[in-house]
């Protein structure tokens, strides 16, 4: 004769076991929600320290200027980098806007790298490439911007300049980075330093 407490027996062990691997689970689930923040965090300030340059200057102008504007930079000891020469032992021009021939965008946008942050003077010039428009000058906005092994990216210096003419060449800045990377204090000017159009 069979014990009719035998099946209930079984059933509670089957209940105690499922709950047991129930609460495994949830715990598991619960540890992999808290550190997706943490490990979303590793990625990004991963990504950050291999950003691809370490003084970046960018040159924009208006989305609704059809024009070829070219940003022309110079580094410490080398050569002008621009459309015509877009890579030296320092810098290297990633994106050269010619406007709105051949633009996948609407944004006009040129932005040059450097490997590495040499100190000395550098040379930043913006040259009126095509004709500009006959209403208005083209305001060119630049900025540059540095990055030290480790830390994050901080833009040093912003301003505007305005073309007006065919094949002007405007000086947007001139400064000095010490060995650390650092902007060497009262060494920002202006002061005209042609890279493609003569002295």
């Amino acid at each position: 004769m069979e014990d009719p407490f035998d099946d209930l027996e079984e059933d509670g062990t089957d209940t105690v076991f499922r709950d047991v691997i129930m609460l495994a689970l949830i715990g598991f689930v619960a540890m992999v929600i808290m550190l997706l923040p943490h490990i979303s965090r590793e990625k990004q300030e991963t990504k950050d320290s291999n950003a691809p340059g370490n003084v970046i200057v960018e040159m924009h102008w208006p989305s609704e200027m059809e024009n070829d504007v070219d940003l022309w930079v110079k580094a410490p000891g080398e050569g002008a980098v621009g459309f015509w020469n877009q890579g030296g032992e320092v810098f290297n021009l990633l994106r050269d806007d010619l406007g709105a021939i051949g633009d996948a965008t609407d944004e006009n946008y040129e932005v040059s790298y450097s490997r590495g942050i040499p100190s000395g003077e550098y040379v930043v010039n913006v040259h009126m490439y095509g004709a500009p428009p006959k209403d208005r000058p083209i305001p060119v906005k630049v900025v540059v911007s540095v990055k030290k092994p480790l830390e994050e990216t901080r833009q040093i210096l912003e301003t505007t300049v305005e073309l007006r003419r065919y094949n002007q060449e405007e000086t947007a800045f001139r400064f000095r980075l010490s060995s650390e990377g650092d902007l060497v204090e009262d060494s920002v000017n202006t002061l005209r330093y042609p890279l493609i159009t003569g002295r």
